[in-house]
């Protein structure tokens, strides 16, 4: 197989996915004998050839994987497009709580409510069945509490390549809630363009966003 035909090949990968591809899964699906190096570059050559021609389309890297996705520019579009599908969103409840999850990860059910200062299980329950959040495992201390953590699909929803792209907190209470899809600030979280679930390849752009 040629450069050209891998490249193609590639492209058609990022578009069809459901989630983000690593380097490695582009690897053995080409199945051909090449280094992520060079697997590296052929989606950095895909990613130049969408910028050099003014695409709508952008190759993004997100949750540690690379996906086809649509330019936040044409996001107001996409919005009327899927309106029934995206009015809802997360509520400011589930946002704290993420957002508290998110940067004191792994932490208890206990720990989040004496952050909030309010009862956390219903919201829990709608991360949990979101999968934004997972069971981590159990703290080691009485009665052994659930510890919660953060998704794929949290990175995904948010447009983060991994936990790192976090904005840092100014002050160690400072616990920034995450923004809801679309908003300005979720913009700019994002680093860029629009979220996934907002702007993502065509077959995940139909899927509902996140509720609460």
């Amino acid at each position: 197989m040629d450069w050209g035909t891998m490249k193609r090949v590639v492209e058609t990968l990022l578009f069809i996915t459901d989630h983000p591809l690593g380097l490695d899964e582009i690897k053995a699906v080409l199945g051909e004998d090449l280094t992520i190096p060079e697997v590296a570059a052929l989606v950095t050559e895909l990613r130049q050839d969408y910028v050099a021609r003014q695409s709508p389309l952008v190759v993004r890297e997100a949750a540690g994987g690379w996906q086809l996705s649509t330019d936040s520019t044409y996001a107001p579009y996409v919005r009327r497009l899927f309106k029934d599908r995206l009015t809802v969103r997360l509520s400011t409840s589930a946002l704290e709580t993420l957002s508290i999850i998110a940067y004191k990860q792994p932490i208890t059910r206990g720990e989040i409510e004496e952050i909030r200062g309010v009862e956390a299980t219903a919201v829990l329950e709608t991360l949990l069945e979101r999968k934004l959040i997972r069971v981590a495992g159990r703290k080691e201390t009485v009665g052994r509490p659930l510890l919660y953590g953060t998704t794929p699909d949290f990175l995904r929803y948010f447009n983060l390549k991994t936990l790192g792209d976090l904005p840092p907190l100014e002050a160690p209470s400072s616990l920034p809630p995450l923004a809801p899809l679309g908003s300005a600030a979720s913009d700019t979280l994002a680093r860029e363009g629009t979220v996934t679930a907002l702007g993502g390849s065509r077959r995940d752009s139909r899927k509902e966003a996140p509720s609460a």
